[in-house]
């Protein structure tokens, strides 16, 4: 059995493959049932257990736990593992650092939606929040939307937003902290945004049209990063349409007030990959709602292990 930490885990996933993978992968069967959560404490803490397999190929279970109090302690809040078995006899084949895997394999997901959803002429990312996905965000739409020319990042504290620009600067991108973020959201092409929020800070009266949004964070009903009456504008996608519509902040909220349907859902991204880019107009809004399903770690782990074949 192989372990295989977060450094070498990132060596074994770079985002141009990762990316290439999802795009490929997504298009077979793959089983992922819902995930189970679990509260071990009885104090609002959690244990999600996501199970994934490939028929003759490999099965997952990503352990996540998530401990809000931890905080307190100075303590990571979540931490995951991922253990990979052979679907086949049961054998276990190695277990993955789970917290790596989930940033790369959110990242390049919400990448492929961009490559597959953007206009061809994207030249301005806009990253909104500095979380751990933030810099992953970024790297991983370079690589699936070669047009980009700038990256613009910004955070709520505008010093954090700074850094993670000037991370990517020392590594050769052109990128800059946006002070005012309804000017920046007017004047991006691609913006992806990974934020804890529980009121809407994307209003929907700064996005142009021909603007596609990949929205990752808001992964409950009661959260939500863009305002939902932005979305009658819009087409949208999700990563997984059964969790999107369940989950899915924006989406979920927008339904229940009446601004849209449960099929105001175009296509997934299994059925994306399956039907290839959807035809655009040069005017179109396109939004990415992302709720996380485990096929994408299945995937990853697939990669992963191609050295050990």
């Amino acid at each position: 059995m192989r372990v295989i930490d977060g450094p070498e885990l990132e060596r074994r996933t770079p985002y141009p493959a990762l990316i290439a993978a999802l795009r490929a992968r997504l298009a077979d069967p793959i089983a992922a049932p819902q995930r189970l959560i679990l509260d071990p404490t009885g104090q609002g803490d959690a244990l999600l257990l996501m199970p994934a397999w490939r028929e003759g190929g490999l099965m997952v279970v990503k352990l996540v736990t998530v401990y809000p109090r931890n905080a307190e302690k100075g303590r990571p809040a979540l931490d995951a593992s991922v253990a990979v078995f052979d679907q086949r006899d049961g054998r276990l084949r190695a277990l993955l650092d789970g917290v790596v895997l989930t940033v790369r394999r959110t990242a390049a997901a919400s990448a492929l939606a961009a490559a597959l959803l953007a206009r061809p002429d994207a030249a301005t990312l806009l990253v909104i929040g500095t979380g751990a996905l933030a810099p992953a965000l970024a790297r991983a739409h370079l690589a699936a939307q070669p047009g980009l020319r700038r990256v613009r990042v910004w955070g709520r504290t505008p010093a954090k937003a700074e850094a993670l620009a000037a991370g990517l600067r020392a590594e050769g991108v052109q990128a800059d902290a946006a002070p005012d973020l309804d000017a920046a959201i007017a004047d991006s092409d691609t913006i992806v945004a990974a934020t804890t929020a529980t009121r809407p800070i994307i209003r929907g009266a700064a996005v142009r049209p021909g603007t596609h949004l990949s929205l990752v964070g808001a992964f409950t009903p009661a959260m939500a990063e863009a305002e939902p009456a932005l979305l009658p504008r819009a087409r949208l996608f999700a990563d997984d349409r059964a969790s999107v519509l369940a989950k899915g902040g924006e989406v979920a909220q927008a339904i229940a007030s009446g601004l849209i349907g449960a099929d105001a859902v175009a296509a997934d991204l299994p059925e994306l990959v399956r039907g290839g880019p959807p035809a655009r107009g040069r005017d179109d809004i396109t939004v990415f709602k992302s709720v996380g399903f485990a096929a994408l770690d299945l995937i990853a782990a697939e990669l992963a292990l191609e050295e050990e074949a």
